[in-house]
Formats: structure tokens, C-alpha cells, sequence
């Protein structure tokens, strides 16, 4: 009857450690950030301009390439944060704190929660940063708030999944080291998208992965909720991505941790 607020609770003194250790360790946050604002002036203002002029706006070159690398670049900074957030589960690991854990009365979710529930604050924080140098540098929206809100629902919801998939990665390495490799599939994943160029522009193999992974339909969507532009059955097949990839790594992160004999 109380195992529901017990959990509750649970989760947040996990969420509360993990947000220390955020704090403990701010270079972590900061590279989340960091690296993909590099991505955004890189192409913007070395590769902008040619790039520009090849999209056939009306616009053409730097100012209409901002507006449309910026949700590639979004979707960067979610996928960015799975190295961070493997690495911090196989430290607890490692370390034999989820030992512990076990050994205690401690709902089992709530640890690997406190977990994805860091990691979504802390790939948010990031999303905005990344935001405000976009708008600094020229980003102009098209659409109102009603867009925006659903825009960031779509990169939370992006963020939980790769959250829990990442979990799972943690938990699977032998190593920290290890974990701070796994995820880089994530990371190279949405350069191979409709994010930085049409995928019309591709080798036809390389245009059919880019059309049919699940960042693309995401990034579409994203485009046309800050631009405006026709999002098709894009925002379904992105948020089916999103569910599938959160219960796939739901389940594979809860399994590893009932059956680790050192969890």
C-alpha cells in the first residue's frame, strides 16, 4: 500500500545525490554544454555559409543554416550526455555502492532513477545554454510558445530515453573506461541525420539509414516546431522512438541490477 510514496521518496534522496555529484563534478556539466555550442559555431561560421547557400532558401548562406543546424546540434547535446551518465553508474558500480543500496530498504527503481532524473536536469541546463548562444549568434524562431513548450517536451522525453539506455550501458561495462566508450554510437548517430544536411544529399545507403534511424523523425520534428516548417508523421515516429528506447533500457537496466552479483 505505501510502496508507491516510499518509492517517490526513494527517488528523490537518489535524484539529491546524483545532483550533488553534478556539483562535485561541474566540468561534467559544463563539456555536456560546451561541446556542443563548439559544434554549433564550427558550422555556423566555417561551414555556414557554403552550406547555406546549398539549403535554396531565399535567405541562403549563413543566417538560414543557423536556423536549420540548431536542431541537429539539440539533439547532439541529448545524446551528448549518455557518456556522463554511464560513466556515473559504473562508478557507483565500481565503487560498490550499489552493493549497498541493495542491502538496504531502498526501493530498486529509485536508484537507477535518481540516476536518469539527473541526467534529464542536467542534459535541459545544457539544451539551454546551447539555445542562448543560438540565439546570440542569429537563431530566429517562426513559431509561439505553445511550439516551444512541445519542442522541449520532445527533448525531455529524447533525453529520458537515452538516459535509461545509458543506465543500462553503465551497468553492462566491466570498467569505467568501458563506459566512457559504450555510448559514442549515440553520439555519432545524429551527424548521420537530416540534422546538417538533406539526406536527399546522401549516398543512397547512407540517405536510406539517415531517413530510417531514430534521430532523424526528432529532428525533423524539432525543426518544425521552432521553424515551422511541415513535420508530417515525423512527431509520431520520434515519440515512438523515445518509448520504445526507454522501456528497452528500462528493462535491460532493472534486469542487470536484479541479477549483478556485485549490485
Amino acid at each position: 500500500m505505501n510502496t508507491y510514496p516510499l518509492a517517490a521518496t526513494d527517488t528523490a534522496t537518489m535524484l539529491r545525490r546524483n545532483l550533488r555529484r553534478a556539483r562535485r563534478y561541474p566540468s561534467l556539466t559544463f563539456f555536456i554544454a560546451a561541446i556542443p555550442v563548439v559544434f554549433l559555431l564550427l558550422f555556423v561560421f566555417v561551414l555556414g555559409g557554403t552550406l547555406g547557400a546549398g539549403l535554396g532558401g531565399v535567405a541562403g548562406g549563413r543566417a538560414e543554416y543557423t536556423a536549420y543546424v540548431l536542431p541537429g546540434i539539440l539533439l547532439v547535446t541529448v545524446a551528448g550526455a549518455a557518456q556522463g551518465t554511464a560513466i556515473s553508474v559504473a562508478m557507483d558500480m565500481s565503487e560498490g555502492i550499489i552493493a549497498r543500496f541493495r542491502t538496504m530498504a531502498v526501493a530498486r527503481s529509485s536508484v537507477l532513477t535518481g540516476h536518469v532524473i539527473g541526467s534529464v536536469i542536467q542534459t535541459m541546463l545544457a539544451i539551454v545554454i546551447v539555445m542562448v548562444v543560438a540565439v546570440l549568434i542569429g537563431f530566429r524562431s517562426t513559431t509561439g510558445p505553445v511550439e516551444w513548450l512541445a519542442a522541449a517536451g520532445l527533448l525531455a522525453l529524447t533525453a529520458v530515453a537515452i538516459s535509461w539506455l545509458s543506465v543500462a550501458l553503465g551497468m553492462v561495462s566491466k570498467s569505467v573506461e568501458t563506459a566512457s566508450n559504450l555510448p559514442m554510437f549515440l553520439v555519432i548517430l545524429p551527424f548521420l541525420t537530416s540534422g546538417f544536411v538533406p539526406t536527399d544529399s546522401m549516398p543512397d545507403g547512407l540517405s536510406w539509414f539517415a531517413e530510417n534511424q531514430p534521430f532523424t523523425p526528432l529532428i525533423e520534428t524539432v525543426r518544425g516546431l521552432l521553424l515551422g516548417t511541415p513535420i508530417g508523421n515525423s512527431g509520431i515516429v520520434g515519440v515512438g522512438w523515445c518509448v520504445a528506447i526507454s522501456v528497452v533500457g528500462f528493462l535491460w537496466a532493472m534486469r542487470l541490477y536484479e541479477r549483478d552479483p556485485g549490485a
